[in-house]
């Protein structure tokens, strides 16, 4: 299937060995998913590495932060009647999930949007307290004022929720907490306020009842979220009937809030989508893309860690040009370039 992304030549950009571990014992599994800004007219990449430990023979070893907030490498036996270890991602132990890798946050810095370095006084942010044991995933960027809104995925024993984080020089960081408590992700802040609230856009879901959908919030504070709708849908029959969930922040154009969203089918093959929302009222969706914007047909989006996969929760605009830096097969950092002209042209 054709799409409209006019990818990077130099894709991929990010790839695992361009970054070092965080800790002996660990080695990098996968780069996915950054969260963009822009800051000192740079533009940054607020990269998440996902980590593992090295395996021996006979056993699976996965990493975990302790009560003193250290990476601990758990150890079970391969013939442990108690373990189900048939997912590349995930780990059922005694009833219990657990993370095959943790994740933490590693900012990097590029003056052409192309080539990016890590900048050694900026530092990584990790997982903090006992609800972010697991690790800290697919973090967004709201700049509202001169404070940057960190919203992302926090992994624990204890369930997925989205903390919050907030700074205005990347150096000292405002612990917020959890603001929506498991199951949650995909948390998007609109970058200004709407009538006198801060909205953003979520993604609840529940194994029981319902479906992976995207939500709206409000909020007096933006720490304190409540009306909570449901926006957005999956489409039986279509790319995104499994699960759908929020991209990077909603973007201000004249027909409204556009919205560049990730949908997953069947078969857990992710493509982007768009949809737009009224500029007053973001409860109202007023369109929606058919058929996806981008799909994984790169051998990069095609093979990797957990392949078929292009994902995104980072962008820059530039007038009508919309640069989406986005995972690839759950293991490299890419770019893609779009025109929102045209993304508006293909809402029904």
């Amino acid at each position: 299937m054709k799409d409209i992304a006019q990818r990077f030549p130099e894709n991929p950009l990010l790839l695992p060995k361009d970054l070092k571990p965080s800790s002996e014992g660990l080695q990098i599994i996968s780069l996915l998913n950054p969260g963009v800004f822009v800051f000192n007219d740079k533009i940054w990449l607020l990269v998440r590495v996902a980590e593992g430990a090295a395996q021996k023979e006979g056993s699976v070893f996965f990493p975990a932060l302790n009560a003193t907030g250290n990476v601990e490498i758990v150890e079970v036996p391969l013939n442990d009647p108690d373990l189900i270890a048939t997912d590349a991602r995930v780990i059922s132990y005694k009833g219990l999930d657990y993370l095959t890798t943790i994740s933490h946050l590693r900012l990097l810095a590029s003056e052409d949007g192309v080539h990016f370095h890590e900048q050694a006084d900026f530092p990584g942010i990790f997982g903090h307290g006992y609800l972010e044991r697991f690790g800290i995933e697919d973090c967004r960027v709201a700049k509202l004022d001169d404070t940057y809104h960190l919203t992302y995925t926090a992994v624990s024993d204890n369930g997925v929720g989205v903390g919050l984080q907030k700074t205005t020089d990347w150096q000292e960081f405002e612990h917020a907490g959890m603001i929506l408590p498991p199951h949650n992700k995909d948390c998007a802040i609109f970058e200004e306020k709407i009538n006198g609230k801060y909205y953003c856009l979520h993604r609840p879901s529940s194994k029981e009842i319902g479906g992976n959908y995207i939500w709206l919030a409000e909020s007096p504070d933006g720490k304190h979220w409540g009306n909570h709708q449901c926006i957005i849908k999956t489409r039986t029959g279509l790319w995104d009937n499994a699960r759908v969930g929020a991209g990077a922040l909603p973007i201000r154009t004249t027909a409204g809030w556009l919205e560049i969203y990730h949908g997953a089918n069947q078969e857990h093959q992710y493509c982007l989508g768009a949809f737009l929302m009224d500029i007053n009222d973001p409860s109202k969706v007023l369109a929606r893309t058919v058929d996806p914007i981008m799909v994984p047909i790169e051998p990069y989006e095609l093979s990797g860690f957990f392949g078929y996969v292009v994902f995104t929760n980072g962008h820059v605009v530039e007038g009508d040009k919309l640069t989406v830096y986005y995972g690839a097969a759950d293991e490299f950092v890419c770019g893609a370039h779009f025109s929102i002209t045209e993304i508006l042209s293909l809402l029904r």
